[in-house]
């Protein structure tokens, strides 16, 4: 596997590293890859075994990105367990997680790189995702000073992203380490639908990651179920005359994105439920679930992008948030008479 630039074959992987990002780096030359957030947890090493898996599906280089900062309140009584560490101990960490990061795939032919920061990890993974292809993150750390250098970025990260996240748990991360197979794909990509914009862009990238993957994409709208519990719904609403009005945008969807990936297999889902238990229901029986940030269709109940906080904090699989992006397809059709909505 490469790795990053150096002719000193004395140095690790994690040192040079560590000796390159000793200043500010300028990060606008650092474009096309599948960067990865690495703060020596189960769950990112967990996250960067699956970036590689990705990358070399894109056949693209992998970027390990760690940040570390001194604590600002060393020396006081709280917490006097800070006030040992100094910028060594600090590096020394950083150099032993990245070369511990390059052991765990040194047999994967990926092109591997790093980027070291003192700072926020978010706000350097953010810059960063304006030219990444994708950002993976683990799910939220709390190992102590290991689990610092990355904190709560599984949690601000997607919603301000560039670039698609995926966020990888810590669950799958175990499941791996046990069987190492669940990297084949074999069960699909599940993405929430709700007939939003976003929605659909959220579709089109789901669509080519099940394509790219090998796998079969799953549309799944929720409907909030009726039941005479809800006393206040007039009588007169036509539930049945509401499904059949959703499983037609349903039929039209499958069509529209057969109609940009027509090797793909697609099958959709209407279930009754609210759209955090339906899609982690969903993404129990598939390799990732894919939902946008936020988006609101039509249709009363069918609420996506406020659940993708609560599908990526409880997902045992990848989740993969999709941002705003441009994509002129959304208003197109991939042929003349398919039409979605």
């Amino acid at each position: 596997m490469s790795d990053t630039n150096g002719s000193n074959s004395n140095s690790t992987f994690g040192a040079r590293a560590v000796a390159e990002g000793s200043g500010h780096q300028d990060l606008g030359h650092i474009h096309g890859e599948v960067v990865v957030g690495i703060d020596g947890s189960d769950q990112s090493y967990g996250a960067l075994t699956w970036a590689v898996a990705e990358a070399k599906r894109r056949k693209v280089p992998v970027r390990l990105v760690t940040a570390y900062s001194l604590p600002v309140f060393t020396g006081t009584g709280f917490d006097s367990g800070y006030s040992v560490i100094d910028d060594k101990a600090l590096e020394d960490g950083v150099t032993q997680i990245l070369d511990e990061a390059r052991r765990r795939v040194e047999d994967d032919d990926v092109e591997l790189r790093a980027t070291v920061e003192t700072g926020d990890a978010s706000g350097i993974l953010l810059e960063l995702s304006k030219r990444a292809e994708l950002i993976v993150v683990g799910s939220r750390s709390a190992r102590g000073f290991l689990g610092r250098l990355l904190g709560t970025v599984s949690t601000a990260l997607p919603a301000k992203s560039h670039c698609p996240v995926v966020v990888v748990p810590l669950n799958w991360a175990k499941r791996h380490a046990e069987d190492a197979t669940i990297l084949q794909p074999s069960h699909g990509v599940a993405v929430g639908s709700d007939g939003s914009d976003q929605a659909r862009i959220a579709i089109l990238k789901a669509a080519e990651q099940a394509e790219r993957m090998g796998v079969g994409l799953k549309l799944v709208n929720a409907l909030a179920p009726f039941t005479g519990a809800v006393n206040w719904v007039p009588a007169a609403v036509d539930f049945e005359a509401m499904y059949r009005e959703v499983e037609d945008l349903q039929n039209q969807a499958k069509e529209w994105i057969s109609g940009f990936y027509p090797k793909l297999e697609v099958s959709a889902e209407l279930i009754d439920g609210s759209p955090v238990k339906v899609l982690i229901e969903a993404g129990q029986e598939s390799d990732m679930i894919v939902v946008g940030t936020r988006g609101r269709g039509g249709l009363t109940g069918m609420i996506l992008g406020s659940t993708s906080q609560g599908v990526l904090h409880s997902s045992d699989n990848p989740v993969m948030i999709v941002p705003e992006l441009e994509d002129e397809r959304i208003d197109s059709a991939p042929r003349p008479g398919v039409v979605w909505g």
